[in-house]
């Protein structure tokens, strides 16, 4: 059994509106958030300070997915675009566009130098990473799909929507796989695992399905309301939760036992309104959301 120390080592404060999206930095001492104040801005975590407004956007930001060895940040925004940010020169890129809505997901499939998005509609889009053409464009569900999750082995991708239901396709030739109802509100979260597939719900639901045919395998209650994200720890057996009941949750990744609940109700100086967006940096977890504030927890695990 996990013994984990959780601990608040900064909040970080400047946005006016909430915070939809973080990530990591370019290295381990930048993150990037973003959300309704129309601007990307990058956090200095090794003096727990405000950096710089990396761009202005002309709408809400909703993801933000962070090519390292590019130095590139890709921006998803509300109005259906989605910029490449070259970081070291704070210039656009190139700027593509959805058919319709907002972008609500993206991710990226490395050995095929692809980038993936989908819109609002339901549509999946796909670029590539060294020309930015449009290399497919192709229906998921017949409304929003609003989370991507390759799977570790880059050759299936999961997708969730609005009806609660779960797809699987193969990245080679975007061939659907599998599809089955996991919630019975929209699906919010999803995280592959060496093993198996985390979705998280509208219903407050966390289910850990089989990978290949999406089968339920667990079935738990993690929050009251929405879960926004689903973490595995990069090298810790630990995943974390966050949702809009302002709780973050730390869980064992093997048996989904409960080993932390993190909230103002605990005795933390905790978010007060919905957590909508989380990342891992090493060993510490980056949380934000409607509150306006970003705070960084340091987390440690023991074994008993």
């Amino acid at each position: 059994m996990l013994t984990i120390d959780v601990s608040l080592s900064t909040t970080l404060a400047g946005h006016q509106n909430p915070i939809f999206a973080i990530s990591r930095g370019m290295d381990s001492t930048t993150i990037f958030t973003g959300g309704n104040d129309k601007g990307v801005v990058e956090w200095d975590l090794t003096d727990g300070k405000f950096k710089r407004i990396l761009c202005a956007v002309p709408a809400s930001v909703y993801v933000l997915y962070p090519l390292e060895e590019e130095g590139i940040l890709i921006v998803g925004l509300r109005n259906g675009e989605v910029w490449f940010v070259d970081v070291e020169k704070q210039a656009l890129i190139r700027k593509t566009q959805t058919d319709k809505g907002a972008v609500f997901a993206i991710n990226v499939f490395p050995e095929k130098r692809e980038v993936i998005a989908t819109g609002e509609e339901g549509f999946a889009y796909v670029w590539s990473l060294d020309t930015y053409a449009l290399l497919y464009r192709f229906p998921i569900a017949d409304t929003t799909v609003r989370v991507i999750e390759p799977y570790s082995n880059m050759k299936q991708v999961a997708f969730g929507d609005k009806n609660g239901f779960v797809h699987l396709y193969d990245i080679t030739d975007f061939r659907e796989i599998a599809k089955q109802q996991i919630h019975s509100l929209p699906v919010t979260a999803l995280a592959a695992t060496d093993t198996s597939l985390l979705t998280g719900g509208r219903d407050a639901k966390l289910v850990r399905v089989a990978q290949s045919d999406l089968s339920i395998l667990q079935s738990i209650t993690p929050h009251m309301f929405t879960v926004y994200a689903i973490l595995p720890h990069p090298n810790l057996p630990i995943i974390a939760t966050i949702s809009r009941d302002k709780s973050i949750k730390i869980w064992d990744a093997l048996s989904l036992s409960l080993l932390k609940n993190i909230s103002i109700e605990r005795g933390y100086d905790a978010h007060r309104l919905s957590i909508n967006t989380a990342t891992w940096v090493g060993n510490q977890l980056i949380t934000a959301g409607d509150d306006k504030l970003i705070k960084i927890w340091d987390v440690s695990a023991e074994e008993n």
